[in-house]
């Protein structure tokens, strides 16, 4: 079980440097994004993260520096550059607001308040970044309607600075981009394998910049949207969903030589109860009175639990869900029975 920590961190030289330090960092952790668009699309992500506007970013939070005091990538740098680069390759296109999630607050002191008390620490003493930080946004005018659902094309970032080694001399820099379409009544996120970059390790913000215009070129939007439409076609009785989460609970226990066998599966036992429970209650994706569901809805009932993933795993499990599915559907259909069908038998 993992667990989320506040730490105050004394900031002094030679440590971890603070950079570019900003004012009023009390109460960045309650901003949120206020706009009709964020009515209209619930959280892309749960867990333990809270909303924040990029103008808070820039104006509240510092930038944290290697140990040779070389200053990371910013997250607001982060996110402008894969913005750019969407921009510049769907040249025309109408885009949403960026939606930020953020997650384990870092709390720290300016070095004129080293010996202050708690209680006599005043705003302008205190320093605050996150560690953990997801965006996206969406193409309004790259909307699809899917299964009965409508879908945007969708695109975004996970940056988690536990990832980097803050105390030695800097080296590259972990990120991660994606690119998929979004439903857009529970904004599920729907990746597979070239929506992904996996951890892209970068020395410059322009490395970024060009990752993305990569990640955008390789990226079939049609393609996924047949791939993922497609999952509708095929119905899973209650007791085969039954069998498939019995068998998702197990393989929780399995020996590794046993799970080497089968599909890699990286959803936890908390993603697998949320998924049980919207069987039942899900308004969108749940039985609401039907004999059966889809494979299409057995994803988004996975994509809705790994919601709760902490902001560093939410990615690879999100694309997780979404080859399950397929697999599940290519057993289903006869297709593939030797991997999949493991979750079946």
């Amino acid at each position: 079980m993992e667990t989320t920590m506040t730490n105050e961190l004394t900031v002094i030289p030679r440590t971890i440097g603070m950079v570019t330090r900003m004012m009023d960092a009390i109460g960045v952790e309650d901003a949120v994004i206020v706009s009709e668009e964020q009515e209209e699309h619930p959280n892309f992500i749960e867990s333990n993260t809270s909303g924040i506007t990029l103008e808070e970013l820039e104006r509240n939070c510092i930038v944290p520096s290697f140990g040779d005091n070389q200053l990371t990538i910013s997250h607001q740098r982060f996110i402008h550059q894969v913005e750019d680069a969407a921009k510049v390759y769907f040249t025309g296109e109408n885009f949403g607001n960026t939606e930020i999630r953020v997650s384990h607050k870092i709390l720290g002191r300016v070095p004129g308040a080293l010996t202050k008390k708690k209680e006599e620490l005043k705003p302008e003493d205190e320093t605050v970044y996150y560690q953990r930080m997801a965006f996206c946004f969406h193409i309004r005018s790259m909307s699809r309607m899917m299964n009965g659902e409508e879908v945007h094309l969708c695109i975004g970032g996970v940056r988690s600075l536990n990832e980097e080694n803050l105390y030695a001399r800097k080296s590259p820099e972990k990120f991660k981009i994606f690119i998929g379409w979004r439903v857009k009544v529970c904004s599920n996120l729907m990746l597979t394998n070239d929506g992904l970059t996996g951890r892209l390790e970068v020395m410059s913000d322009a490395d970024i910049y060009s990752s993305a215009l990569r990640l955008f070129q390789d990226f079939n939007p049609e393609h996924n949207l047949r791939l993922l439409e497609n999952l509708g076609r095929t119905k899973i009785s209650q007791e085969q969903f039954c069998q498939i989460i019995g068998r998702l609970r197990l393989y929780q226990v399995l020996p590794a030589s046993q799970l080497r066998e089968l599909p890699k599966v990286i959803l936890g036992d908390s993603n697998v109860n949320a998924a049980t429970k919207g069987y039942i209650e899900n308004p969108n994706f749940g039985l609401r009175g039907r004999d059966n569901i889809s494979c299409w809805d057995l994803m988004q009932l996975l994509n809705d639990a790994a919601k709760q993933s902490y902001i560093d795993k939410f990615l690879e499990r999100n694309q997780n869900c979404t080859d399950f599915a397929i697999g599940i559907q290519k057993a289903l259909r006869g297709e593939d029975t030797e991997i999949y069908g493991w979750f079946l038998s």
